[in-house]
C-alpha cells in the first residue's frame, strides 16, 4: 500500500511539474515562414466586376497571404511579435464579341433596335479583360501564453496593424467616380457575350474595325485600412531549435466610404467595404 501511495505522489508531482514549468523557460523567441489563409466573406469590389463579364468565383478562396512572422517573450507569460505578408489572385476573360450598328444614337449601349443588327466578330484581334486582387498586411502581435506540457503551449492574442488591398483592372480610363471606375470601356456585357458598338462604316466593312484601338491601361483601385485579427494559437517545440505553430482567428477590417483611391486619387463616392473572414495561419519557426 505504501508503494502505491508513493507512486501516486511521484506521478502527481511529475504532472504538476509538466504543467507548471518555471517562468524562465519562456525566455526566447523565433522566426519563420508563415502563410495565412483567409476565407473572406467577399472580395472587396468583386460585385462591381460583373460589368466586365468576369467570374469572380474564380478568385482564390481561401485567399492566401505569403509572409513571415517572428515572436519574442518580454516578461512572464507575455509575448510580442510581428507579421508581414502579401498575396494576390488573378482572373481573366476573353469574351465572345458581337458587333452591332450603333449609328442610331452612338452611345455604345445596346438598344432593342440595334440588337437585331448584331453579328459575331471573327477578326484577328481579341478583347481581353483581366482583374487582379492583392492583399498586403503588416501587423504587430501581442499574446498571453498558457503552458500545457513542457514543449506544448496554448496562447491567445491579436494581430493589430495596417492592411492594403488593390484591384487592378485593364480597361479604358474614366472619371474618378465609383460607377465609372467599373464601367466597361469595350461595350456592354449580356451574359457571356460582349456587344461592341461600331460606326456605320465599321459595321459595313470589318477591315476598318479594330477593337484594340480603344486606349486602355491598368486601373489601380486601392485602399488602406486598420486591420484587427484576434486569434488562438498552439505552439509545439518538436526539436531543440525547431517548432510548429498554428493559429486560428477572425480577420476584421473596414474601408470607410470615400477612402478608395483610383491611381492615387480618392474616389469620393466609393462605398464602405468590409475585409472580414475566418483566418488560419501556420508557422514553421527556428528558435525557442
Amino acid at each position: 500500500m505504501k508503494k502505491i501511495i508513493t507512486l501516486l505522489i511521484l506521478t502527481i508531482y511529475n504532472l504538476y511539474g509538466q504543467f507548471n514549468y518555471p517562468a524562465e523557460d519562456f525566455l526566447g523567441g523565433g522566426i519563420g515562414y508563415s502563410p495565412m489563409y483567409i476565407n473572406l466573406n467577399s472580395i472587396p469590389g468583386a460585385s462591381s466586376l460583373d460589368n466586365f463579364g468576369l467570374d469572380t468565383t474564380k478568385f482564390d478562396m481561401p485567399f492566401v497571404i505569403h509572409g513571415g512572422e517572428g515572436f519574442a517573450h518580454i516578461t512572464g507569460r507575455w509575448r510580442l511579435g510581428g507579421y508581414a505578408g502579401m498575396g494576390s489572385s488573378t482572373i481573366s476573360s476573353v469574351p465572345v464579341a458581337m458587333i452591332y450598328n450603333d449609328g442610331v444614337d452612338g452611345n455604345n449601349k445596346l438598344d432593342s433596335l440595334e440588337e437585331s443588327t448584331a453579328y459575331e466578330y471573327e477578326g484577328f484581334y481579341s478583347m481581353s479583360i483581366r482583374a487582379k486582387f492583392s492583399f498586403m498586411l503588416g501587423a504587430a502581435s501581442v499574446e498571453y501564453v498558457m503552458p500545457i506540457l513542457q514543449d506544448l503551449e496554448l496562447s491567445t492574442g491579436a494581430l493589430l496593424g495596417l492592411g492594403r488591398i488593390n484591384m487592378g483592372i485593364e480597361q479604358k480610363s474614366g472619371s474618378s467616380t465609383w460607377e465609372n471606375v467599373f464601367s466597361n470601356a469595350y461595350g456592354e456585357m449580356r451574359g457571356d457575350t460582349l456587344y461592341f458598338g461600331a460606326t456605320q462604316d465599321e459595321y459595313n466593312n470589318l477591315e476598318t474595325f479594330k477593337p484594340l484601338e480603344i486606349p486602355s491601361f491598368l486601373r489601380d483601385v486601392s485602399a488602406s485600412f486598420f486591420n484587427f485579427q484576434p486569434y488562438l494559437a498552439i505552439k509545439w517545440q518538436f526539436l531543440e531549435r525547431l517548432g510548429l505553430r498554428i493559429s486560428l482567428g477572425f480577420n476584421k477590417g473596414t474601408i470607410n466610404a470615400g477612402n478608395w483611391k483610383l491611381n492615387g486619387r480618392y474616389i469620393e463616392d466609393s462605398p464602405t467595404t468590409s475585409v472580414s473572414g475566418v483566418s488560419f495561419r501556420t508557422m514553421l519557426y527556428l528558435g525557442l
